[in-house]
This record gives structure tokens, C-alpha cells and sequence, in this order.
């Protein structure tokens, strides 16, 4: 019956687990929406630089304070899936910075509304680049792995754990997360098994003695934690009914703060607990469709939402079915999946009609960007005049190929800005409230002299999240904050970052 139940707990995100090991080979094959953002070019500010006629002689001498790190810990702290040459970012990016600084301004950075910073975001998170110089650089790759599972970007995470090496005290327990909610959890138990050390944490031990098949050790160390007190009630009643499952006790109620480890063993006691309410990370696991269409469906969106899967499998997911219910959810993937067929028929009455349903759908949800991704380029194609034509390029505009929207005619003011903005000319239109700032924000107006002097002391990463923070709260009514956070990020070359995000701010209907 163990066995049985241990399959069982496997199998239920096994969709993740044959994914994860692709990333240590082929990083960049798995991480499509970053594949498919156009390259950019960070552009170094210059420094100023002193015209010196003979070597300098030094008044005196200063011993250098010498920072000692473990052999071995810099390559790890230094683990990133995104190399220099493809995100156009320095090795340096964060080496300047405080590690404590640069981390919390990680954790608490929300970008979720502008999906173009969110990109940036996943960017940074995702770099390889040398890591803050402090004792604390181990910190700073924990809190770039905790803001990706806090995103729901699971196999991103699981790459960046394996190339860090995660069979260490400090990376260990989030490697156990991870494999947990990619169902795969045997290559840490085996790494706790050989190495106790790595957790002191008797839940983990006890249910990899049980994945281990070393059922005497699991009920020792069980029995004896539960005397000593060093576990919670759930935990105890949970695992027990893990080690024997033919115990008929109740389950205990869902703590309010549920860990990775007891969503995993409520599951395998056959009382799996819906993940809408739960953090995004446990979305992740909904994916593999194991739990019915709708939840996979919620967590499809719900990950598309941030970035965290591509618009291409949100709609494998909306398509891999026929809806047979209506109302909520069912309208929208009918709606979708209605313009999918009249795409491929080609049929421009058909067409319009239901993309105008469609996109009406996808704006309750925020999933403009992945819909407009997905299908402006055969918009583009499409006949259309009036209320249509601008509501296709408004589709065209917030997708990846906006400058191709820039020409088309329109009289909508709205859009007339969005399209300067799409050419790097923003024309600033009275009725807009943002319009005049946008503009500033592309005249060659200097950014912040504080950012600047960040980015020329090798805190470039920790400028850009500076940047990415004032535009988000310039986005809430702060136009200052919005210009200098724009004109910083354009002044180092993230120019398709900054048109695309200024032109969400336009368009984006999220109450910004």
C-alpha cells in the first residue's frame, strides 16, 4: 500500500518532472518568453576619464580589507541560465551592490502590471553574473530562487538549482521545494540521505526515509521527533498516515501557512487541496492537467498572467479540449478557441466577430499581452476599417511586433500616442494624463543621478530594479517617479523595454 501511495504522490506532477532536466543542457530551449523578446543592448555609461602625463605615486599605503569566501561558493552564487551575450547585461551587474540591499529590493519588487518590466524582471532574476562581493552573496541567490517560486516559474528555478549545485545547507531546503512540486523529489532525499546535515528540519528526513523504501528509520525518527515536540500536530498526523496508509484516523485541517512538504502529503492521503487560493507555486503543479481541465486552466492563466509560462502553452492548454459547460471560464476558452478556427478558415466576417468577443474575455482575466502575442501578426493581415481596425492595432501595439502597428491609420488619440511611442517619438496628446510625462521621458531628459552613479560602480542590477520600482509607482500617480524610472532604463539601452512598457501604460485597462 506505501508503494502504492508513493506512485501515487509521484505521478501527480510528473508533466513537470520530465521537463526539469532539459534546463541543465539547454537553458535558453526551455525559457520561451524570453526567446522571443527582441535582443538588447545595456549600453555601459561612461565614465569620466583624466588625462595623467606620468605615473601616479601614491601618498600612501592602504591594506585592503580581505573578504574570505568557501572554495567553491562564488561559482554557485554566480549561477544564472542567461548569459551575458544574450541578455546584453555585464558580468559585474551586481558585484557592487549590498547583498542584503539588492535582495529585499528583489523581494518586495512587483512588476506584475506592466508585463514589460516583468520580462526585465525575469531577466535579472535569470542573468549569469557575478554575485554582490559581501559574506552574504548565498542570500542573494536564495532570494533570486524564493521571487521566481514566488512567480510560479518552476522549471526556471529548478535550472537555476541545479546549477548551483543545491546539495548545501544554504540552497537545500528550496531544492527539496522544488523537486517536491515537480514531483520528483528522489534526487534530494538521496543527497539528505547520504548528508543529514543538509536540514534539520525531522519532516523532510522522515518522508525521504519513507520515499527511500527505509521504513524502520522513518518510524523511529517520527516516533522520537513527536516525543521531543520538534514536530507540528499536522506534520505528525500527516505523516503517519504517509508511513502507513492504512491508518483510518481524520486528516488534520489545512494550516493557514501551508508548506510545500504537507500540500504534497494531503495529496497523497487522497484529500488534494485546490491551489487557487495558494501561492503561485503550487499553480505550477496544476499544470500537468492531473487534476481536471479547469484547475489546469485557472493555473494556466494565472501563471500566463505574470510570464511565468509562454502564451503558446496557455493556448495548447485552452485548445486541448472541448468546453462542456458554459458561463465563467468556459465562455472565455470557447471565445478563444471560436477565433483559433475562424483564423485558420480565413474568414474576415468571422474573424472580427469573434475577436472582438474574445479579447473582451481576455481583458476580465489581464491577459491582453500573451492574447495580443499570440495573434497580432494575423490580425495584421486581416481587412478591416473603423471601431475594428482599431481595435487591431491596439492588439498589434501591445504585442511584440508594435512597430508594425506605428502606420496604420487611426484618429483615436489614444492610439496616436501609443504609436509615436511604438516609433521612439512620443507625441504627447492633452487628453492623455500621461501623455506629457511619456514624452519627457524620451526627450533626452538625464535620469537620476543616483542610478547613474549605481550603474557606473557595478550596481547596474540593482539600479535597473531601482528603475523598475519608480515606474511601477510612477504608474500608480507618481509622474516623476514614472519619468526617471523610463528615462534611467533608456538611457542604458533597454530602449524595447521602455516603448513597450510605456505603451501598456497607454493601453492597459488594469487600473493603473
Amino acid at each position: 500500500m506505501v508503494g502504492i501511495k508513493l506512485r501515487l504522490l509521484l505521478g501527480l506532477a510528473l508533466g513537470f518532472a520530465v521537463q526539469v532536466p532539459a534546463f541543465a543542457n539547454e537553458p535558453l530551449s526551455a525559457i520561451e518568453w524570453l526567446e522571443k523578446r527582441p535582443k538588447q543592448i545595456v549600453v555601459p555609461l561612461e565614465t569620466p576619464r583624466i588625462a595623467i602625463d606620468e605615473p601616479a605615486v601614491a601618498g600612501s599605503v592602504t591594506t585592503p580589507e580581505v573578504t574570505v569566501t568557501p572554495l567553491g561558493a562564488p561559482v554557485r552564487a554566480a549561477a544564472g541560465l542567461l548569459p551575458s551575450n544574450v541578455t546584453g547585461l555585464p558580468r559585474d551587474l551586481w558585484q557592487g551592490s549590498d547583498a542584503e540591499v539588492a535582495s529585499t529590493l528583489i523581494t518586495a519588487l512587483n512588476a506584475e502590471k506592466l508585463p514589460a518590466l516583468q520580462a526585465l524582471l525575469f531577466t535579472l532574476l535569470l542573468a549569469e553574473a557575478g554575485p554582490p562581493s559581501d559574506a552574504q552573496a548565498s542570500e542573494f541567490l536564495r532570494a533570486r530562487l524564493q521571487k521566481l517560486l514566488s512567480l510560479g516559474a518552476l522549471d526556471p528555478a529548478a535550472a537555476l538549482l541545479m546549477r548551483a549545485d543545491p546539495a548545501h545547507p544554504d540552497l537545500f531546503d528550496l531544492y527539496f521545494d522544488v523537486s517536491l512540486l515537480s514531483g520528483d523529489p528522489d534526487a534530494p532525499c538521496k543527497a539528505l540521505k547520504a548528508q543529514p546535515s543538509l536540514s534539520r528540519d525531522f519532516a523532510p528526513r522522515i518522508f525521504c526515509d519513507v520515499q527511500l523504501k527505509d521504513w524502520d528509520n522513518a518510524a523511529l525518527t517520527l516516533s522520537t521527533a513527536d516525543a521531543i515536540g520538534a514536530l507540528e500536530p499536522t506534520d505528525v498526523a500527516l505523516l503517519e498516515r504517509f508511513l502507513d496508509p492504512e491508518l483510518f484516523e481524520q486528516t488534520p485541517p489545512a494550516p493557514q501557512s501551508l508548506s510545500v512538504l504537507q500540500f504534497r502529503l494531503f495529496e497523497a492521503a487522497g484529500e488534494s487541496l485546490p491551489t487557487t487560493a495558494l501561492p503561485r507555486a503550487f499553480a505550477a503543479t496544476d499544470l500537468s492537467g492531473d487534476a481536471g481541465w479547469k484547475p489546469q486552466l485557472h493555473a494556466a492563466e494565472r501563471l500566463a498572467r505574470v510570464g511565468s509560462i509562454s502564451e503558446n502553452r496557455l493556448l495548447g492548454i485552452y485548445t486541448s479540449r472541448i468546453p462542456s459547460a458554459s458561463g465563467g471560464i468556459w465562455d472565455r476558452i470557447e471565445a478563444v478557441q471560436r477565433l483559433d478556427i475562424a483564423l485558420k478558415s480565413g474568414d474576415p466576417v468571422d474573424i472580427l466577430k469573434q475577436l472582438r468577443r474574445s479579447w473582451e474575455k481576455m481583458k476580465e482575466v489581464q491577459l491582453e499581452v500573451p492574447f495580443a502575442t499570440l495573434f497580432a501578426q494575423d490580425l495584421l493581415r486581416l481587412p478591416s476599417q473603423g471601431a475594428d481596425a482599431d481595435l487591431i492595432t491596439k492588439i498589434a501595439l501591445l504585442s511584440p511586433i508594435y512597430e508594425q502597428a506605428a502606420k496604420r491609420r487611426t484618429e483615436d488619440v489614444t492610439l496616436i500616442m501609443a504609436q509615436s511611442i511604438a516609433i521612439g517619438e512620443p507625441k504627447a496628446q492633452s487628453a492623455l494624463p500621461l501623455s506629457q510625462t511619456l514624452t519627457d521621458s524620451f526627450s533626452g531628459a538625464g535620469a537620476p543621478q543616483k542610478l547613474t552613479d549605481m550603474a557606473g560602480n557595478a550596481r547596474l542590477g540593482e539600479a535597473i530594479l531601482r528603475a523598475i520600482a519608480l515606474t511601477m509607482s510612477g504608474a500608480e500617480g507618481d509622474p516623476a517617479a514614472l519619468q526617471n524610472g523610463l528615462a534611467f532604463l533608456r538611457g542604458i539601452g533597454l530602449e524595447d523595454t521602455v516603448r513597450r512598457a510605456a505603451i501598456q501604460l497607454i493601453l492597459l485597462e488594469q487600473g493603473l
